[in-house]
C-alpha cells in the first residue's frame, strides 16, 4: 500500500517513514503542503498522514484541497495542536482520524490498518482465500495451516489484489502502488514477485490476462 506522509519535522518524518516501511508500507515523504499537493496530483495514494503545522500551505488547506477535488482517500492528521476545537475542525474538514504528538508508532500503524480495512470494505482482520489466510493485523500469511514468509513487496502485491478483488491491474499500476520515489524498479520485478507468491501458495491465485495484466482468482 502506498502512503503519502506530509511532515515538516525531519526527525519525526524520518522515524515515521522507517516505522511504516517496516510495516510493509510504501511511503513517500514531503515536507511542505505545496509538495504534498503536487505529489497527490500525480501519484495513487491509499492513505495520507498529514501534519497540520506546515510551512506555507497549511495542513488544513491541503486537506480542504484534497476533499474539494472529491478524493475519498483516508486522511490521518498528526499534530501538536491538542485543543478540542482544533480536533473538531480537522475532523469536520474531512479527516478520518486524529493523532496528537507525541505518539507511538505502533498506534499510528494500527490506525492506518483500521482505515485501510474500512476504506476497502474489509471489516474483519483475517481474510481467507481458499487455503490461504492473511492476518491484516500481524501481517502473517499462512497456507494450509502453515505460516509462509512473504517479502514486503510480495505482501504489498498480495494485499493490492485482496483489497480490490476482480480488478485487473497492469504491471505499471502495480509498480505505482508498491514502489516509492527514487526506488529502482527492474523490468521484470513484478513478474518475479507474482511468481514467488504463486510458488508459496497456489499457481492460479493471481491469474495473468494476456495484454491486460493480473487479477486475483478468488475461486482457486
Amino acid at each position: 500500500m502506498r502512503i503519502l506522509l506530509v511532515e515538516d519535522d525531519s526527525m519525526i518524518g524520518e522515524a515515521v517513514l522507517k516505522g511504516l516501511q517496516q510495516e510493509g508500507l510504501t511511503v513517500d515523504w514531503t515536507l511542505s503542503g505545496e509538495d504534498a499537493l503536487l505529489a497527490f496530483a500525480v501519484e495513487p495514494y491509499e492513505l495520507v498522514v498529514l501534519d497540520l503545522g506546515l510551512p506555507g500551505i497549511s495542513g488544513l488547506d491541503v486537506l480542504n484541497s484534497i476533499r474539494a477535488d472529491g478524493a475519498a482517500v483516508p486522511v490521518i492528521i498528526l499534530t501538536a495542536w491538542d485543543k478540542v476545537s482544533q480536533r473538531v475542525l480537522g475532523l469536520d474538514s474531512g479527516a478520518d482520524d486524529y493523532l496528537i504528538k507525541p505518539f507511538a508508532l505502533d498506534e499510528l500503524a494500527a490506525r492506518i490498518r483500521v482505515l485501510l480495512r474500512r476504506h476497502s470494505g474489509i471489516a474483519q482482520s483475517e481474510i481467507h482465500i481458499g487455503d490461504l489466510t492473511i492476518n491484516l493485523t500481524t501481517r502473517n500469511v499462512s497456507f494450509r495451516g502453515k505460516s509462509v514468509y512473504f517479502s514486503s513487496r510480495e505482501y504489498a502485491i498480495l494485499l493490492l489484489f485482496v483489497r480490490e478483488p476482480g480488478r485487473v491491474f497492469s504491471r505499471g499500476q502495480i509498480e505505482e502502488r508498491i514502489y516509492g520515489w527514487n526506488e529502482e524498479v527492474a523490468s521484470n520485478s513484478v513478474e518475479v514477485h507474482i511468481h514467488n507468491i504463486r510458488r508459496k501458495t497456489f499457481k492460479n491465485l493471481i491469474r495473468n490476462i494476456r495484454g491486460l495484466g493480473y487479477v486475483l482468482e478468488s475461486d482457486s
